[in-house]
This record gives structure tokens, C-alpha cells and sequence, in this order.
């Protein structure tokens, strides 16, 4: 049973809220949305059979081509910032005899299919969007909207001369090490056969839409659609809003997490009547965004955006003295305890009682959250429903200026299941808290499969040496080295969350992992080597250094309500569940070790094979 005592604090003033209820409080909503649906991941329902079609390009049409068969140094499977940041990378680096490769129809990967109006950055647009510099780009404001976004992943396709070598509509399905050869043969969906030296898997953590797991899913007969495919022929308008053929629809909406936050103002505005279907609500701060100041582009020096990346990682990261230069809802909760924002506290207890401080800053900062709701929403049992009672980083933290007073609208009406979800979907609408609710539309908002297996998600089938699948190497637990490599699959490289460092800017990581697999394969091409593979021995300690370092984070989320952070509450004790893990040590500690891995030169942990030769 989880403790409910107060966090013993030196010198603690009386504070505005009672510890051992808020501690009570946490844990019922928590537990009672695990005995509501205890399937955790298998809960959802997966786009396949009778669901496929929600998965159709809505943007650019498939064009027929004959199939490709050649021979190339690297394929990079993904073409969002992730698959980019590596393409760069190895152009610079003189690997030009690549190709990338995505199923969407263009570069972008999550701005490509995200689309929803409303979308846009929730991490700085000057920190978020790699390779400015390099593109020679300044974004338009604080926060880039979708269309910014996705018109910089094609800026930085055609900076690097990478449409040359895009492959767009295809997805690999078949992917298998041949010995002989030194080859990995990819075949694609549409009979393509590639033999590569090296390949990465770039197609990012969020890249599968999945469904509610409810009864009923295939019955309705009104419209539907993800919100990773907006459908505009239907609701009129385009990414900046003015959904103006759906005046006369009831339109319900499923899911209040990042996607919905940004939407559904977007959606209250244009719809006749707006049904907002709520399971757990989101932490929903200040967003604060305005225009770039051109005298502050103008005086960028060389260097400026990883200077200003690393910035924000160490402000991320608790550090004391780093002056905050992004300033904005991510940073402010580091900066409070920067400034010891509990009156009374002692600067000297930051270092003795850090994680009760910390604890009792997370009260302090959701109690601000949730008096906002009280603040912007005028019907109290609103409000009410729209507070988040859990720590603020058990779910990705959101940032808008509208989303609250939309719920100010006569229009728009939240049905807050407190926990359970909807009951069942009809003919007709959905049946919520045992209620009907009729409507012509439902908007899928829930979100993408976090911590289901790689084949699922990536939806190809990896075979490495000794016909050792990707399934069954991680069939107890999930095995890396460095979170890049692995045992008995030479010449792979992954670019994901799993083993490596995890940072609220995601993009920054992407960026150092690119930079990294491209600097280790311009390494082999000028010694000669033909294969790295991970040594079982150096994979085993890795992986183990993963599993104990989870112990700063497992209270925490086993303590959180049910999300994709914690593996929808299935995040515990075990090996198994500690091997999906980011490097615990945090963002900054993991990018110094690679760094430092990587100037020795001497590859350690890896086997590597020169000329045909150990």
C-alpha cells in the first residue's frame, strides 16, 4: 500500500492544502480508472480488418510506380524529424548512396499526418525544429503551427538534396540479415527489394493511431475519423480553424489529451453542438505564444540553437545555476524550485530533502492548474471536471490560452466519465455515464500504441543473424546497447526512446541520436569496417544499467494515473517492465556518455568486422 505521510520539510510554513488528502486523493482517481479498464495497453483497438480504412492518406494520392530493386550503403526507415536529423547527418558526412523511406507521401512523419486544425509545437519552436541553422531558418513565432512545421521538414528534404532519394508511400514489411551478402534485404508493400549495408528505424514512438476498445466501435453509421487524418471535406475549414460546414452537425469528440487541447476550441467554435467525451483530464497551463522579435533573429550568434537546446535541458534537468533562456510552461516548474517557491523552505534543504521539496512544489503547482479551471470556467461542475488530480509529469503537461474558456460556449459540453470512458458506441452516438447522446460525427482523439510491441507498431518484421526475429530477442526483455544497437543484428542502428535519453524536447534527442549513428558510420567507412554488432556481454550490462536505473521514476508512475507514460498503469516492478525504460540517469547524462563513447574511437561494446575479418 502506498504511504500517504506528509513529506517531512525543515522549517515548512503552513501551506494552502492538506498533503495526506491531496496524496489520498491522487491514488483514488488513479485506482479507480485502473478497475474501470485493468486490460492496460490491450485495451485499445488496432486499425486493421474492418478499421483500416481510418488509416488512408486524406492528404496527397498514391501514385502507381513500378517496383525498385537496388543495392545502397543505408536505408532509414522514416522520414519525420527523427529519419531527417539521420539523412542530414549522413550527407554531410559523404553517405550519399541512401535512401529514405516513409509511408506517408512527403516528408514531415508527425506533421505530415497530424493536421488537425489548431495543431502546433508544445516545446519551443526555436529548440523544437532541427537543423535551422544548417536550413538557415528562424521560425515565425514561439510556438510554429503545423503548416511551419511540416513546410520545414520539406525545407530540410530539399536543403539536403533528400527528395532525390525519398521513397514516399511504401512501407517496409520484411526486413532480413543474409550472412552471406552482409546485406539486410527490405521488401516493401509494393515489391521493392533493397540491399543495404546499414538501415536505422526512425518511425518515432507515436506513429500507430489506435481506437477505444469499446463495444460498439463498428456500428455507427454517422462519419468518423482520427484526428491523425482530419477529415476537412467534412468539417470545412483547414488547419487555422473555420470549420464551417459543421454549423448544423452534433459532433462528439473522444479523448482530451495533447491533440484535443489544441482542436477542440477549434471544434467549439464551427460545430452546431460539441460533446467532449473525457476519461482523465489534462494539466492545461498558460500558453503565452507571440510573434519572433526580429531584433532578437538578428542578434544570433553561430552556435546559437544547440547552445540554447542544451540550455534547456540543463534548466530541464534541475540545474541551479543555468540561466533560463527559453522561459516558458516547461521550464517554469524547474524555475520554482530554482527560486524554492514554498515560502519558508530553507535554500540549503534543496540538497538534503530534494524529493519532498519536489513533491510538495508538484502540489503547490497543480493546486495553481487547478484553480485556473476555477478561474476560466464559469459552470462549477465544469470546472470541476476539467481538474487534473494527479503529479504533473504522470501525463504530458499541456499549454493553450482558449481550450478552458471554450467550455464557456453554450455549445460545448463536456461528458466527464470520471475515469470509466464511454460505456458503448451505437448506431447513432455514444452512451456515456449510462446516458445517449446522439450525434452525426465522432472525432477519435485517443491518441497513438506507446509500449506495444515493435512489430505491431512498426507493422515490418525484423530477422537478424541466426534467425533470431526482433519478437523473439526481446521476448523476455527488451535488450539494447545504448539503445542503438543489438546483439545478433549487425549493422542496425534504432533512433527511438527506449534506452536512451528521454527530454521534454523530444526533436533535441533525435537530432544527437542522428548525429551520433551518422559520425559512427562515417567511422566504418574510412577504417574499413563492415559490420558492428552489439556483444551479448556489453548488451547484457547495458540493459541491466537501464533496469536498475528505473528505480528514480517506478514509484512515481506506479503512483500516477493510467497513460502512456506509465504504460497505461501497467508500468511496475518487473524486469520486463523495466527494460522498456529510458536511460534513468536523465537527458544530459546520456548525451555526455555518447559523446565521450564516441571521441575514444575505440568502439567499445561493439564486435566489429574489418575487410571480412573479427
Amino acid at each position: 500500500m502506498t504511504s500517504t505521510a506528509v513529506p517531512k520539510i525543515s522549517q515548512l510554513d503552513d501551506l494552502p492544502f492538506d498533503i495526506p488528502e491531496l496524496k489520498i486523493k491522487y491514488l483514488a482517481e488513479r485506482d479507480k480508472r485502473l478497475a474501470a479498464r485493468p486490460e492496460g495497453n490491450e485495451q485499445y483497438q488496432q486499425f486493421k480488418g474492418m478499421f483500416a480504412h481510418y488509416l488512408t492518406d486524406p492528404y496527397i494520392p498514391r501514385v502507381e510506380r513500378g517496383p525498385i530493386d537496388t543495392e545502397i550503403d543505408f536505408l532509414v526507415l522514416g522520414a519525420g524529424f527523427g529519419g531527417l536529423c539521420l539523412a542530414a547527418r549522413l550527407m554531410e558526412a559523404g553517405i550519399t548512396n541512401m535512401r529514405i523511406m516513409d509511408k506517408a507521401g512527403d516528408f514531415g512523419g508527425t506533421w505530415y499526418w497530424n493536421r488537425y486544425p489548431g495543431a502546433a509545437c508544445d516545446v519551443e519552436s526555436y529548440i523544437y525544429m532541427p537543423l535551422l541553422e544548417e536550413t538557415g531558418y528562424i521560425p515565425t513565432e514561439k510556438y510554429a503551427k503545423a503548416p511551419e512545421l511540416l513546410e520545414h521538414s520539406r525545407r530540410i528534404g530539399r536543403h539536403y538534396g533528400l527528395y532525390d532519394n525519398a521513397v514516399f508511400h511504401t512501407e517496409a514489411n520484411v526486413i532480413t540479415w543474409n550472412e552471406e551478402s552482409k546485406r539486410w534485404i527490405v521488401k516493401t508493400d509494393r515489391g521493392d527489394t533493397f540491399r543495404t549495408r546499414f538501415f536505422a528505424t526512425a518511425s518515432g514512438p507515436l506513429n500507430m493511431p489506435k481506437l477505444p476498445g469499446v463495444k460498439g466501435v463498428e456500428k455507427f453509421k454517422g462519419h468518423s475519423f482520427h484526428t491523425s487524418r482530419w477529415d476537412y471535406d467534412y468539417t470545412g475549414g483547414s488547419l487555422h480553424g473555420n470549420l464551417d460546414k459543421i454549423g448544423d452537425k452534433k459532433i462528439g469528440i473522444i479523448g482530451t489529451g495533447a491533440t484535443a487541447i489544441q482542436a477542440i476550441p477549434h471544434l467549439g467554435k464551427g460545430a452546431g453542438k460539441l460533446y467532449v467525451f473525457q476519461r482523465t483530464p489534462s494539466s492545461v497551463a498558460r500558453r503565452d505564444n507571440r510573434p519572433t522579435d526580429a531584433d532578437w533573429a538578428a542578434s544570433l550568434k553561430p552556435g546559437w540553437q544547440e547552445h540554447r537546446q542544451e540550455n534547456f535541458l540543463r534548466v530541464m534537468g534541475g540545474a541551479q545555476d543555468e540561466e533560463d533562456l527559453v522561459g516558458d510552461g516547461w521550464t517554469s516548474f524547474t524555475r520554482w524550485m530554482k527560486n524554492v517557491g514554498i515560502k519558508g523552505i530553507d535554500r540549503k534543504a534543496i540538497y538534503t530533502e530534494y524529493p519532498n521539496l519536489l513533491e510538495i512544489a508538484d502540489y503547490q503547482n497543480m493546486e495553481r492548474i487547478r484553480a485556473r479551471c476555477d478561474e476560466v470556467v464559469r459552470d462549477k461542475e465544469t470546472a470541476e471536471g476539467l481538474k487534473p488530480w494527479y503529479r504533473q509529469f504522470c501525463k504530458r503537461p499541456c499549454f493553450h490560452d482558449e481550450y478552458l474558456d471554450t467550455y464557456n460556449n453554450p455549445n460545448v459540453h463536456l461528458v466527464h466519465t470520471d475515469g470509466k470512458g464511454i460505456d458503448e458506441i451505437t448506431e447513432t452516438g455514444i452512451i456515456a455515464n449510462g446516458k445517449h447522446h446522439d450525434l452525426d460525427c465522432i472525432i477519435y482523439s485517443t491518441g497513438f500504441e506507446v509500449g506495444t510491441s515493435y512489430t505491431r507498431r512498426s507493422n515490418f518484421k525484423i530477422t537478424g543473424r541466426n534467425n533470431t526475429t526482433l519478437d523473439d530477442h526481446w521476448s523476455d526483455r527488451n535488450r539494447t546497447f545504448h539503445g542503438f544497437h543489438m546483439h545478433n543484428f549487425p549493422n542496425l542502428f534504432m533512433i527511438s526512446t527506449l534506452h536512451s535519453g528521454y527530454a521534454a524536447n523530444f526533436v533535441h534527442m533525435l537530432s544527437r541520436q542522428g548525429k551520433h549513428i551518422a559520425a559512427l558510420v562515417k567511422q566504418c567507412k574510412e577504417e574499413g569496417i563492415v559490420e558492428v554488432e552489439a556483444t551479448e556481454e556489453a548488451e547484457r550490462e547495458w540493459t541491466d544499467r537501464i533496469i536498475k536505473g528505473q528505480w528514480r521514476s517506478a514509484k512515481y508512475q506506479q503512483e500516477c494515473t493510467p497513460g502512456y507514460y506509465n504504460l497505461e498503469g501497467q508500468k511496475n516492478d518487473s524486469e520486463r517492465a523495466k527494460s522498456k525504460g529510458n536511460y534513468g540517469e536523465g537527458a544530459i547524462a546520456f548525451c555526455k556518455l555518447m559523446d565521450e563513447w564516441r571521441e575514444k574511437g575505440d568502439l567499445a561494446g561493439l564486435k566489429v568486422v574489418r575487410d571480412g575479418r573479427g
